[in-house]
């Protein structure tokens, strides 16, 4: 049962335990369940145990590949980040939506060595649960960064905010890399320098 369970942990792919998503996190928590179901007991043909984890693998692997197809599937899945703080501001809807409490951003801003909201920029929750902070004295010259600007041909205006750009600019930024319209653009990135990167969806590589 060990080697199945871990057979099956490996085709769900490699990922940190940290940064799993939710849906990844209850795959893996109802293997967990019906390995310990089936281990319990004795009685119980071990076919009980393999037919169930066998679906639920097969679930996850199909929603994986869906996902892979359709970002609007990946948000429904994952969710999206959110902004907890913008320009200095805090969002304290934001933090009600999410559950998320003045303690716990406290708490993420000191293990970056922020010790002040008010040092901070931006400050976004990812879907993992990690926060990503952008301190004042980083914000222009995009620290911490590559930041996703378009992805699967869907413009992210959040970042665009974030880094104090618009859609003109980021419309000649990658009409400059041969590509007309953003919804043939499959991923478009700035670094922290402030290089831009394109890929086009007819990229065969």
């Amino acid at each position: 049962m060990y080697f199945i369970v871990y057979g099956s942990i490996r085709i769900m792919g490699k990922r940190e335990i940290g940064k799993l998503s939710m849906f990844d996190l209850v795959v893996s928590i109802m293997l967990a369940e019906i390995a310990a179901f089936v281990i319990e007991d004795t009685n119980k043909p071990l076919s009980h145990g393999i037919v169930p984890m066998l679906t639920v693998l097969v679930v996850q692997i199909a929603m994986a590949f869906l996902s892979l197809k359709s970002r609007k599937l990946r948000l429904m899945i994952d969710g999206k980040p959110t902004v907890l703080i913008s320009k200095g501001k805090l969002h304290r809807d934001s933090m009600s939506k999410q559950r998320y409490n003045l303690d716990d951003l406290l708490l993420q801003l000191r293990e970056q060595n922020i010790d002040s909201i008010g040092d901070v920029d931006y400050a976004i929750l990812e879907t993992t649960g990690k926060l990503t902070v952008f301190p004042k004295a980083q914000s222009s010259s995009y620290e911490g960064l590559p930041l996703p600007l378009i992805m699967d041909g869907k413009v992210q205006d959040q970042n665009l905010e974030l880094i104090e750009k618009t859609r003109f600019w980021l419309k000649n930024q990658i009409q400059q890399k041969g590509i007309l319209e953003f919804k043939d653009v499959f991923i478009c990135s700035i670094d922290h320098n402030g290089k831009i990167y394109v890929s086009s969806k007819n990229d065969k590589e």
